[in-house]
């Protein structure tokens, strides 16, 4: 670690810098810190003491809760992007005859680089209000709500597949688009609130829902190509794909409702309620009830930037090439008519592979937390990703309109491509993301997992525009 600014982890934090001992806050520091909120904090900790000593996690319950939400947080536009080959279907030209066999429209060309952005810029917006609604409305309301939202929209998906659209292709496919935004925001305003609580608990908890997170995009890449074995046509594959979505979402509904019923999650969760009442009324008292609702946002980035402009860069470089790049890079020996080269080389290499890849990279920070939260080190590599960009765009990426030119025409390269991808995007975006609402004081804790969520969000909703442009170029 560099000998930068110093950190004052926050008491729930399990990450320590190694050089705090050698370094003090400067009062120059500190009363520029305290200036910024010193009507929104408590000044002493309201947590009762009864509260200061924290039950055992039995059995992992409350670990594994949080990793099924994590799956639950990203599962829905995983599940939608996956689906590539049912989406080209239902916008294929020939979708009443009933076949397996599509013949390209315009629609199905560029759908998934719009997919991406549909995704994407509603998620920003609904970060910034959950944001807004930290303070103002409970974690309760804003994760349930929005997880029976997913769950009404993959319902109607999931008659939807079964429905012959044949002759209403383009109001099919705004229709897609609109289910895909209001999926995303609710996932959005989910994952950042279940994001946001878990800043109050340890970090492995952090850890946990993050690699929640990589292990949905594997479960939906492995439903898809088990899907693709094993069902006779598209629809029935999709129908049995998209249920499974269903279930899931309900599970995790499940799931977040014997949350408070565990002795571990309700010691944190009550200690957060304490310290948010604390916050409220002292602001209260000061007079500044109506600035107290919404957390202060300037002693947030001051101490986690650096951080949110690694998250952003990490993403956004990730969404330019995935899935609007990978998945259209097809095997150089599809000629020869073999099944790994026409039915499962994508499936495989773009999003299993990719996935899998992603989900190891977010494990090994519940063990390997280097670089530090302070270090240079940190933002250069995010930078070295850019790299991966044009090394995607050069494989046999099909059709090429104005790239011609095919600088890895092999297939090794490809599959090596995108599992350093996947695994840069792991690692490097769930570092940030875990520091984050450990380097900032315990009040500011949600509110600083609202924020790393939502460079995530604009990061990603900035990648997609950039995927439009490189789809069109290639």
């Amino acid at each position: 670690m560099d000998d930068t600014e110093p950190l004052q982890p926050n008491l729930n934090s399990s990450y320590v810098p190694t050089a705090l001992g050698n370094h003090h806050v400067s009062e120059d520091e500190e009363s520029e810190d305290q200036s910024s909120s010193v009507s929104l904090l408590p000044k002493h900790s309201s947590v009762p003491l009864a509260m200061r000593y924290s039950p055992d996690d039995s059995y992992c319950l409350v670990y594994i809760i949080f990793f099924l939400m994590g799956i639950g947080s990203l599962l829905p536009w995983n599940f939608f992007i996956t689906a590539k080959h049912y989406w080209l279907y239902k916008l294929s030209n020939n979708t009443q005859q009933g076949g397996n066999e599509e013949q390209p429209s315009d629609l199905g060309e560029y759908f998934e680089s719009y997919l991406a952005i549909a995704s994407t810029v509603p998620s920003v917006l609904c970060l910034i209000l959950n944001y807004v609604l930290v303070n103002r409305l409970s974690s309760n309301v804003r994760i349930l709500s929005s997880l029976f939202v997913i769950l009404l929209v993959f319902v109607v998906t999931t008659v939807l597949v079964k429905v012959d659209v044949s002759d209403c292709r383009t109001d099919f496919f705004i229709g897609t688009l609109a289910s895909v935004a209001v999926v995303s925001g609710a996932s959005n305003l989910f994952s950042g609130s279940v994001f946001g609580i878990s800043g109050y608990f340890p970090m492995r908890i952090s850890q946990a829902l993050i690699s929640g997170q990589g292990m949905g995009g594997t479960l939906s890449a492995v439903a898809s190509i088990v899907d693709l074995a094993v069902a006779k046509n598209v629809t029935n594959s999709a129908l049995v794909y998209f249920l499974t979505a269903d279930v899931f979402i309900l599970l995790c509904i499940i799931a977040y409702l014997l949350l408070p019923k565990l002795a571990y999650s309700r010691y944190y969760m009550q200690a957060a309620a304490c310290t948010r009442s604390g916050v409220m009324s002292e602001g209260g008292a000061a007079g500044t009830g109506s600035r107290v609702s919404v957390p202060p946002l300037q002693p947030i980035l001051r101490k986690t930037w650096v951080l949110g402009v690694s998250v952003f860069y990490v993403f956004c470089v990730s969404i330019m090439v995935f899935p609007a790049v990978s998945s259209g890079i097809q095997s150089v020996n599809e000629d020869s008519g073999s099944p790994w080269a026409t039915t499962y080389f994508v499936p495989l290499t773009s999003f299993l592979l990719y996935n899998v890849a992603d989900f190891c990279g977010r494990q090994a920070t519940a063990w390997l937390q280097v670089p530090g939260p302070t270090s240079r080190v940190l933002p250069v590599l995010v930078l070295c990703r850019s790299v991966m960009v044009p090394l995607l765009m050069f494989c046999n990426y099909q059709p090429r309109d104005r790239l011609h030119t095919v600088l890895f025409a092999n297939d090794v390269y490809p599959v090596v491509f995108t599992c350093l991808l996947g695994l840069t995007n792991g690692y490097l975006g769930t570092l940030p993301m875990i520091y984050g609402p450990k380097v900032v004081p315990r009040e500011l804790a949600e509110a600083t997992g609202v924020v790393m969520s939502f460079f995530l969000t604009l990061g990603l909703a900035v990648g997609s525009a950039f995927s439009v442009l490189i789809v069109h170029y290639i």
